[in-house]
Order: structure tokens, then sequence, then C-alpha cells
């Protein structure tokens, strides 16, 4: 058996790359981000990859850094040997990682962005000290990702954590996997626009206690097969529903997590503020590090 690596002293380079924005920054060993910057994705068309490049030459210039860790919308396939984000359609299949590892000559690694998002909770954020716990993001769309017995839960493929995609209303609305009745089809920002013909924020009373319950009854499900009793949630559904989405949703789990083991299950906001998605992309690099 192979000794676990020793925690590199260099900061390491963190790209994020979202559907409206990719950020690039230096972070270092403890998390703090020392030179960041960002580019536009959709102003960037079908030249994406070469302003990503150009983004990570301008943070890294004079900064020496021990690898790059990319944290990047899915579905992916193998950490990053295809990606191909829904929301940026100039990218179908796309080689990530070998070409930023062509183009940066650093060792690069990939993963999804909540699930890098899981990586800073237990690094920097409310899941310090734990080893149980389920993130989710519940924002435009819903995504979520599980830490097992102090690891990121990969799965076949690398996908594991789809949280979005766990049935809450049988034969519910149609959601974009193709199935029916989805958390994501549910009480996501795109499905409460298309329920509401407004945005999420002007939900009412009625929906804002629908989403918190069933948000609270994926994760009471998953609870009780999965023993964990922490789900922290990011997004700006979540966060702009305020305090009484988690005092609803903790309710609601609890509802449908009533094993002994279960006992205490909490839902609370993530503890990693705005700068959680590029801590995500940090800890991508440093996964395998103590």
């Amino acid at each position: 058996m192979n000794p676990a690596p020793a925690a590199s002293p260099l900061n390491c380079l963190a790209l994020d790359i979202g559907g409206t924005k990719a950020e690039a920054a230096v972070v270092s060993p403890s998390g703090r981000i020392l030179r960041r910057d960002r580019t536009e994705v959709r102003a960037a068309g079908d030249d994406l990859f070469g302003a990503i490049v150009r983004l990570l030459d301008v943070v890294r210039a004079g900064e020496e850094v021990s690898s790059l860790g990319v944290a990047c919308a899915g579905p992916m396939q193998g950490r990053g040997d295809w990606v191909s984000p829904l929301n940026i359609p100039v990218w179908r299949q796309f080689p990530l990682r070998e070409r930023l590892a062509e183009a940066t000559h650093l060792r690069v690694d990939v993963d999804g962005d909540v699930r890098a998002l899981a990586l800073a909770e237990g690094r920097f954020g409310a899941g310090q000290g734990l080893r149980n716990f389920a993130s989710l993001v519940v924002s435009t769309g819903i995504g979520g990702a599980l830490v097992l017995d102090g690891r990121l839960i990969d799965g076949d493929t690398g996908n594991s954590g789809h949280i979005g995609h766990l049935n809450v209303v049988p034969e519910g609305r149609a959601c974009s996997c193709g199935s029916r009745g989805c958390l994501e089809a549910e009480v996501s920002g795109w499905a409460i626009t298309e329920i509401t013909g407004q945005s999420p924020e002007h939900a009412d009373e009625a929906l804002r206690r629908r989403t918190a319950q069933l948000v609270g009854r994926a994760v009471g499900t998953l609870a009780s097969v999965l023993d964990f009793r922490h789900c922290f949630v990011a997004g700006s559904v979540a966060l702009g529903f305020g305090d009484h989405f988690f005092t609803t949703a903790t309710a609601s789990a609890r509802e449908m997590a009533t094993m002994h083991f279960t006992r205490g299950l909490e839902i609370r906001p993530s503890g990693l503020g705005p700068d959680g998605p590029i801590l995500g992309a940090s800890c991508v690099a440093r996964r395998d590090e103590p």
C-alpha cells in the first residue's frame, strides 16, 4: 500500500467553470485566495478554451504553483476525460483535463462543481471534523455530493451525488434528465420560474414551504439509506428563502428519517460563503492530500 502523499507547501491554481463565468485564482494550502480574475463564458463564445488559458496565464504570472484544480459543471466522464456542461453548448465531450495539461504543463485534476464544493465544505466550511455529510446546491438547478467515511463518493463514472434527481413527486413534472418528479423538476430555480412565471425571489410563502419540504424529503430519504446526520446547502434559492427554509427542510427530513441512527438530522446553510466555488476547485487539486 502506497503512503498518502505529503501535503504540498506550494500554492495551487484553481479554476471554477460555470455557465456564466470562469474564475481562476491562486490559493494557498490554508485556503487563502492570493490572486483571482474571471472571464465571461458567453462573451468568449467558441473561443472559451482560449479565453480560459489566457485567464490562467494572467492569474498564474510570477507565482509558483504545484497543480491545477478544476471545478466544472457536468455531466462529465472520467474526472474530466471529457466534459459536456449542459449550459456550455460549445463544449460537448470536450477533453478538458488533457487540453489544460497541455496548455499549462501542470498536473490537472477535474471534478464536478458541487462535488468540489463538498470537498471545500469538509476542509474549510461547516463540515470540518465530520466524516459523513451531504452537500446540496439549490439554485437554478439542483446538484449534490456525498462524503462518507471521510471520502467524497465517486461512483462508477465519477458522477455520484445527483440528489437533484431523486424522485420526490411520483409522476410529477417532467425533468431535463428525462424522468418525472425529480427534486430538480419540482423546486429548482428553473422549475419555480416555469410554475409561477416569475423568478424564485418572488415565490409566495406556500411555494417556499413546498420547496423546503421536498428538499427535506430527499435528504431524509438519503440519510436513512446512507447513515449521515448533516446536510449543508448552498445556492441562491435556498439561501434566498432564508432561515425558514432550513427549519422547514430539517423538520421534513426528520419526518422521513425516523431510524434511531438518524436522530438529530440537520439541514444547515453552507459555511463557505461566496468563495466556496473557487475554494472547491483548489480542493480538487489537493483531494488526495491529508
